[in-house]
């Protein structure tokens, strides 16, 4: 079997997997997060190796494992200060706060380093943060040996081994070069060497073992970031096809021939050769629609009481337009002062249209994403939902509705999960290829058809919503 882990930003998760890509035990455990006026989103680490060693103790057939890989949130970055130890019979490492990829606080830095390298750098990206650290807590940068993601740690701490996970040459300058760092005086050995998704970064330790209950010496594969393995957790193999990975935010990924080269979204090599992949990542999605849920009164009742509240309401919300824009947004505005607006209230509207009008702005903000994929050639035919949210039959209609696109729906929504079990049956040698794994080991469930009688609807309100941005992007910036 392989285990598959994954470190989200609010929820840690692990699953096992049969040699057929069956699911067979899924296990979750959340987690803190901390934040604070000046922009900070950080989390202790302590708490994923916590989370790691929980979930690995509710998994009963760990013996059986052939390898582990691990994806997880990000950029994320954490300054580790020791090697892998036991403490108290845990898995363990000294380390500072982990700084998520919502921290703002590394503006400056972003706009110093896009400035020196003429490309476009956001404050969430690794260097920035390392340079922000550098600057403001300079003790705590002395004190670390390495930085490391999410999912890099918990490498670590399986096998001793540190290594930053690059999926393509391509990608550097969203990471760092050793012309970057000389030219801002950060110290070159505390960046760890790259490898590639699908690379061995080690064996499972003595340590890691007797803490985790894991086979001695079995592999431990590199995965990378969760937006990034759900790609091929959703089988988006083939131009045209988008993986929407939701979750505390969205990460919407088309599969093209060719680049899309345009600072408004991310664009990179797919790990499917020869194809390319756009990128545009939503900052506060899922983040978003839970704020609404707690702030209206339902922070106690499920989800599903809250989607069917958000049912009651019409189509587009009596014309309320809300921009998701909580933390700053990343694509395609790439704002850190752009600000969440309920636009067009009036006293006519009530719990149920307001919680609509959110989950409407999210699929606005991916209609944005969508409409400038196309705008520099891009084809978007449809849509492959995952994540916690696809679990809501309301909110994948909702965004076919509003996209105006087809959506399918895999039947193991945890498509990072799979995406980590494709990389590593193909690593085993069981498939040629990631795209043949993915063909083989993914199933679609749900399909849903935009209805298009609120084609016109939704894209008088998308209008306005593009529009409600424009008018007030300046007034942040005061």
């Amino acid at each position: 079997m392989v285990l598959a882990i994954d470190i989200g930003t609010t929820t840690c998760k692990a699953a096992l997997f049969d040699r057929s890509g069956n699911l067979q035990q899924l296990a979750k455990v959340p987690v803190s997060i901390h934040s604070d006026a000046n922009g900070a989103q950080e989390t202790a680490p302590r708490y994923w190796s916590a989370a790691v060693a929980t979930l690995c103790d509710e998994l009963q057939a760990k013996g059986n494992v052939r390898s582990v890989v691990v994806s997880g949130n990000g950029p994320t970055v954490v300054p580790v200060f020791a090697e892998p130890t036991l403490f108290d019979g845990s898995l363990h490492a000294q380390t500072g706060m982990a700084r998520l990829w919502l921290d703002r606080r590394a503006v400056v830095e972003a706009a110093e380093i896009s400035q020196a390298t003429g490309s476009f750098v956001d404050a969430s990206f690794v260097l920035p943060q390392v340079l922000h650290l550098s600057r403001t807590a300079p003790a705590t940068y002395a004190k670390t040996r390495t930085f490391l993601s999410s999912c890099e740690y918990v490498n670590y701490l399986l096998t001793g081994e540190a290594r930053a996970i690059l999926h393509a040459d391509d990608a550097l300058r969203w990471y760092w070069t050793d012309t970057v760092l000389d030219h801002f005086g950060l110290d070159k050995d505390k960046f760890p060497e790259f490898c590639r998704p699908g690379d061995l970064v080690g064996k499972v330790t003595a340590y890691a073992s007797r803490s985790l209950g894991l086979p001695l010496g079995i592999p431990v594969f590199a995965a990378g970031p969760d937006f990034l393995v759900s790609i091929l957790g959703c089988a988006v193999v083939e131009p045209g096809m988008v993986c929407d990975r939701s979750g505390t935010s969205e990460g919407i990924n088309l599969c093209t021939r060719t680049p899309l080269d345009d600072d408004r979204l991310m664009t990179y090599l797919h790990p499917v050769k020869p194809f390319y992949n756009i990128s545009g990542i939503i900052s506060t999605s899922g983040k978003a629609i839970g704020w609404a849920k707690s702030l209206l009164g339902m922070d106690r009742l499920p989800f599903e009481d809250m989607y069917a509240a958000m049912a009651k309401a019409p189509a587009g919300s009596g014309g309320l337009v809300f921009l998701p824009y909580l933390t700053g947004e990343r694509a395609p505005l790439w704002d850190p002062d752009a600000k969440g607006v309920f636009s067009g209230l009036t006293l006519s509207a009530g719990r149920e249209s307001l919680l609509r009008s959110v989950a409407e702005g999210v699929c606005f903000a991916m209609r944005d994403v969508i409409t400038v994929m196309e705008e520099l050639g891009g084809n978007v035919e449809a849509l492959r939902i995952t994540g916690g949210p696809s679990e809501s039959r309301f909110l994948n209609q909702l965004k076919a509705d509003v996209t105006g696109r087809p959506v399918a729906v895999p039947l193991i929504g945890d498509a990072e999960l799979v995406g980590s079990m494709v990389i590593a049956r193909t690593a085993l040698g069981d498939y040629p290829s990631f795209a043949d794994a993915a063909r083989q080991l993914v199933t679609i469930g749900e399909t849903y058809d935009p209805d298009t009688t609120l084609g016109g609807l939704y894209a008088d309100l998308f209008e306005r919503y593009r529009a409600t941005y424009r008018n007030l992007r300046e007034t942040w910036r005061k």
